[in-house]
C-alpha cells in the first residue's frame, strides 16, 4: 500500500512529475480551465527558470493571470496550450531579488513554505517589473487579508 501522496515507481517520468506537481501545488499543472491564461494576462515575458529536477537553466515564456504564474516553452499561447508548470501565488510568501544568492545579474526568487524557485530576467527593469507584478498578485490573492485591504493596496 502506498503512503498518502506517494508516487508509484511504475509510472513514467512524465506521470511521476505530474504527480509530484499535484502533490506540491495541490492540483495538476495542466488543469486550470477556470483561468483563461491565453487572454489578457496581467504580465507576460521570457525568464530563465531553473529545472525542478535537473538544475539547468531554461528559457520559458511566463504568464501571470488571476493569481497564477504559468510557464510555457513557446511565447505563442492559445486556448490549446499546455503549461509546463504553474505556481499559485497564494502559496507564495516572498518575491525578491536574488543576485547575491545566485551570483547572477537580474536574478530573483519566489519562496513558498516548501521551496524557493529562482528566475533570471533579461535586464534590471524586467526583473523589477516581474517582482512588482508578482508581489501585487501575492497581496491580491493572499488568503490572510480582507477584500477592503486588497482594494486599498
Amino acid at each position: 500500500m502506498l503512503a498518502s501522496g506517494a508516487i508509484p515507481a511504475l509510472l513514467s517520468n512524465k506521470d511521476q512529475m505530474a504527480g509530484i506537481t499535484t502533490y506540491l501545488w495541490g492540483k495538476d499543472s495542466n488543469e486550470h480551465p477556470q483561468v483563461e491564461f491565453w487572454s489578457n494576462p496581467e504580465r507576460t515575458g521570457w525568464l530563465m527558470k531553473q529545472g525542478e529536477y535537473i538544475k539547468t537553466w531554461r528559457r520559458r515564456w511566463f504568464v501571470l493571470k488571476e493569481g497564477k504564474l504559468f510557464w510555457f516553452k513557446d511565447s505563442i499561447v492559445t486556448r490549446l496550450s499546455k503549461s509546463r508548470g504553474e505556481i499559485p501565488v497564494s502559496t507564495c510568501l516572498t518575491v525578491k531579488g536574488a543576485e547575491d544568492v545566485l551570483n547572477k545579474p537580474y536574478a530573483f526568487e519566489i519562496s513558498t513554505r516548501r521551496e524557493t524557485m529562482y528566475f533570471i530576467a533579461d535586464n534590471d527593469k524586467e526583473k523589477e517589473d516581474w517582482i512588482n507584478s508578482i508581489g501585487r498578485s501575492i497581496v491580491r490573492h493572499s488568503r490572510s487579508i480582507t477584500e477592503t485591504e486588497v482594494l486599498d493596496y
